[in-house]
């Protein structure tokens, strides 16, 4: 007996099967990767094996966990199970935590509650624990808010709130999305060091993370297993079309070869910029030029300072010291004064006003500027980004991560503007949607010169997107290259060390 049987799983909304008939079964200390395209039904499957599938979802099936049937259990049978058996680190930390409590008081009522420590004692398995999924300073982290931590940051700590209960089973929904390489790879470490006890399905649209870490591989597409088997095999002769195609879809390196840098004038740039948090120093003394038409990509670990330094470029944070120039006006603190720059931001359902149609967001730049007749310019946009006229009555909670990216990204680039700043704008998306979103997004940059500040810690998508690469490190630029320079002769150790540390699709190497 398995110690976790799916058998005909569905998950209907009214007429819809968001998961139709999916079964499979997880054995004690394996590893299972369940993989497929933004809305394929991954997330609606975990969610349902948690209990925790939406009130107005149709639950079908059979689940059994350790002999028992969890199908039809109410609540407070459920959460004997939930948490200290079976664990979920959800895909968007910034929404699973609560902005109110700190992080380790949060992770720590999770002991308390489940009477599995007290006091000092969940204190201090609570900061072993931040410390073992990689947080630097973990008792600091400890007494942080959610919002005082990096998108990595956050993730990690969801990690280690699943993981502190030590669970049988661990039901990870893309964990790493929100990761550097190199933190991704002590995350996927860590949870091979928990496999001789806890079961593993891994969530994730990453092939390079589960060829790597998962013996089987479950591929889904429409809310249907349409293949499932060992992940070597799987990987090296997919024998399904829709296999096919996301093996061919994933970034490798050297696998696109950086476009030429474009020889033109600059449109952005910073000179000494430091950003402070307190008595933290997030960035410090940064240099940054931004040319027109020029895909500036800037990388480094979690918590190195990327997203500090754009919000602080954008306005969005007070600079501590320096300046930034932006079409050749030195700005103030006036956000008025950056109207030619949007932001993609990270965290993109967290980033929508969940009370707003999604024409209503894709909108809402366009009217700011006073402009009223706008449906059809919505309705064009949405179809660029990959997203038909279906979804413009959709409320955010009703689009999948990938999908509320896509809208967001439609909402910033609606307004043509002459700076796009992209946080890790395509982290959340499959491997062919990410190629459509990096085309249109080349494709706007050839027709309006627009300039794109590109943070990401997925450096093959770098690699073969941006021209110029600057890596950041603890606050500070510690090099910056032409792309094609960068990857073939990496001159800094961090440099070196994020691109060590790349995972790769190909399960043979």
């Amino acid at each position: 007996m398995s110690l976790l049987e799916v058998d005909g799983l569905s998950v209907v909304y009214g007429e819809k099967a968001v998961v139709d008939n999916l079964s499979f079964q997880l054995d004690r200390g394996e590893s299972l990767g369940l993989v497929g395209e933004s809305g394929a039904g991954k997330t609606q499957a975990a969610l349902a094996l948690m209990g925790l599938a939406h009130p107005a979802a149709d639950v079908r099936g059979d689940i059994r966990f350790d002999g028992q049937t969890l199908t039809g259990l109410s609540e407070r049978e459920l959460n004997r199970v939930r948490a200290t058996r079976i664990a979920m680190v959800f895909q968007d930390p910034l929404q699973a935590l609560n902005p109110y409590v700190r992080v380790g008081d949060q992770l720590a009522r999770i002991l308390i509650e489940h009477r599995l420590a007290d006091g000092r004692v969940a204190r201090d398995r609570v900061i072993a624990m931040l410390e073992r999924v990689g947080l630097a300073h973990p008792e600091r982290q400890f007494s942080a808010f959610p919002h005082e931590l990096s998108g990595g940051m956050r993730q990690r700590a969801m990690i280690a709130a699943a993981l502190v209960t030590e669970p049988d089973v661990l039901i990870a929904d893309e964990p790493t999305t929100a990761l550097d390489v190199t933190v991704q790879a002590q995350i996927l470490e860590l949870l091979e060091a928990l496999r001789d006890d806890t079961a593993l399905l891994l969530i994730t649209h990453d092939l390079g993370v589960v060829s790597g870490h998962c013996e089987r591989t479950l591929v889904m597409s429409g809310g249907q297993k349409v293949e499932e088997g060992n992940t070597r095999s799987l990987f090296l002769s997919p024998s399904h079309p829709h296999t096919q195609a996301m093996v061919d879809a994933a970034p490798r390196l050297g696998a696109v070869p950086s476009p030429p840098r474009p020889r033109t004038e600059p449109v952005l740039r910073t000179s000494e910029l430091d950003v402070d948090y307190g008595e933290h120093r997030a960035v410090q003394s940064a240099e940054l030029t931004l040319l027109k038409g020029e895909t500036l990509a800037i990388v480094g670990e979690s918590g190195s300072g990327k997203s500090s330094l754009v919000r602080a470029v954008l306005g969005l944070l007070p600079a501590s010291a320096g300046e930034v120039v932006f079409l050749g006006r030195r700005l103030g603190e006036s956000v008025a004064e950056r109207r030619g720059m949007t932001l993609v931001f990270q965290d993109p359902i967290a980033s929508l006003n969940p009370q707003m149609r999604v024409r209503d967001s894709v909108a809402e730049p366009l009217r700011a500027r006073g402009e009223a007749d706008v449906k059809q310019r919505v309705i064009d946009m949405l179809q660029r980004v990959g997203l038909d006229e279906r979804f413009l009555e959709r409320y955010p909670h009703q689009l999948s991560g990938g999908q509320a990216q896509r809208v967001a990204i439609a909402r910033a680039v609606i307004t043509s503007p002459d700076v796009l700043v992209c946080d890790e704008a395509v982290a959340a998306l499959d491997g062919r949607v990410r190629r459509q979103i990096l085309e249109l997004l080349s494709s706007l940059q050839a027709e309006t010169g627009l300039s794109i500040v590109f943070i990401s810690h997925d450096l093959a998508t770098v690699e073969g997107f941006s021209h110029r690469v600057m890596v950041m490190h603890e606050g500070r630029v510690v090099e910056v290259a032409d792309a094609a320079e960068l990857f073939a002769r990496p001159v800094h150790a961090q440099t070196r060390a994020l691109l060590a540390a790349v995972p790769s699709p190909d399960p043979a190497a």
